[in-house]
């Protein structure tokens, strides 16, 4: 019977996480999983010690506000996972956090195993060789990823991309006529607002999104929710009346979509796998953005962008995000034929380039293996 500790700190950790547990059990039925996580990571069958709502933090100032809490959740995750003596330890992104749990568990001589890569190529650099001390294999879900970590002298694996596992089957799956029906939304093209998963991410965005609501009354726009935020987070910054909210459905909203503005991170690259053309949105706290400006060493901030290595989709962030701009970029993105037609061209290269369906199996594959040799 193997163990397997997991953890994962905000939510699309942890649905990738829950798939590679699915997956890890397909191929190992004794299968303990000890996961810190959400929801999803609980209904995958891990026990979940801290819930990712605890785990949220984001930006350098945030971080710093926070540093009394976080190090205190350090301290536990390290006397827990000495406790249960896991035989791997899998750390998914978050790695701030994971990057310290795998230099602990490498020196009490457990197995790590690194799951959707600490964005190091974007900047820290140096970090690599703290990476290449304290885990055993990467495990990447970024094509340019694989070659980065072969030329640092890593072991590394590329099983594909995990958004493909879920997003494919509900591009599939998908009835229009019934999320319209479920919700009551008029018959009229659909506005997908995405403003994040933080509450500073929303607070910070969503108002400034959904006030191009009265410039756009031919369409209805809805805002992509999560159930775990109290709805007054959302309703303090919808207050128009053709702006919905939609709890804990993105996908679905998205294979409805006719227009999306999106926060910067994986629901990006879920939008572009859905076919829907979006621009790029983000404001950050003016400290974080400064520091960001002087470490990072990329030129986009989207995925999409990142993987195509040009600039696919509109990135509007920090003082270029005003309602001007946004409300222009909207207007092209709904009405401008070329310009959607162009899109739709990019976003099918993408998702040849990122592989199909079957990259959480193929994971697991390659964990089980090494703990079952």
């Amino acid at each position: 019977m193997a163990r397997y500790y997991i953890i994962a700190g905000e939510s699309s950790g942890d649905m990738h996480a829950a798939n590679l547990m699915k997956a890890i059990r397909h191929k190992d039925p004794e299968a303990e999983f000890r996961v810190w996580g959400g929801d999803r990571m609980r209904e995958a069958g891990g026990e979940v010690i801290k819930h990712i709502r605890e785990l949220a933090f984001m930006g350098f100032w945030e971080v710093i506000a926070n540093l009394r809490t976080i190090l205190g959740l350090m301290r536990q995750a390290k006397r827990d996972l000495l406790s249960w003596r896991p035989d791997a330890l899998i750390l998914v992104d978050y790695p701030g956090f994971n990057l310290r749990i795998a230099e602990f568990a490498h020196k009490h001589d457990i197995p790590v195993l690194y799951y959707i890569s600490p964005q190091v190529w974007a900047w820290k650099q140096s970090r690599v060789k703290k990476i290449r001390k304290v885990v055993d294999e990467m495990l990447v879900i970024l094509p340019f990823e694989q070659d980065f970590y072969r030329r640092h002298g890593m072991e590394v694996s590329f099983p594909g991309h995990p958004l493909l596992d879920e997003v494919i089957p509900k591009k599939r799956n998908n009835d229009y006529a019934a999320f319209r029906r479920k919700h009551l939304l008029p018959d009229k093209p659909l506005v997908a607002l995405l403003p994040g998963s933080r509450k500073q991410e929303i607070r910070r965005m969503l108002k400034s999104m959904a006030a191009l609501a009265p410039d756009f009354p031919e369409c209805h726009f809805v805002v992509a929710g999560l159930s775990s935020h109290d709805r007054l987070t959302y309703d303090a910054c919808t207050q128009h009346e053709n702006v919905s909210l939609v709890c804990d459905e993105t996908y679905a909203l998205l294979a409805n979509a006719d227009a999306a503005l999106v926060a910067s991170g994986t629901a990006t690259l879920e939008t572009a796998l859905f076919g829907v053309p979006q621009a790029v949105c983000y404001k950050a706290n003016k400290l974080s953005y400064l520091i960001a400006r002087q470490v990072i060493r990329v030129s986009y901030i989207s995925l999409v962008n990142l993987i195509m290595d040009k600039p696919v989709l509109r990135e509007i962030i920090q003082r270029e995000f005003t309602h001007a701009e946004l409300r222009k970029e909207l207007r092209q993105l709904l009405y401008d034929d070329d310009r959607r037609a162009e899109l739709a061209r990019d976003y099918a290269a993408l998702e040849e380039r990122l592989g199909g369906e079957g990259a959480s199996a193929e994971a697991a594959r390659i964990i089980v293996e090494r703990i079952h040799p």
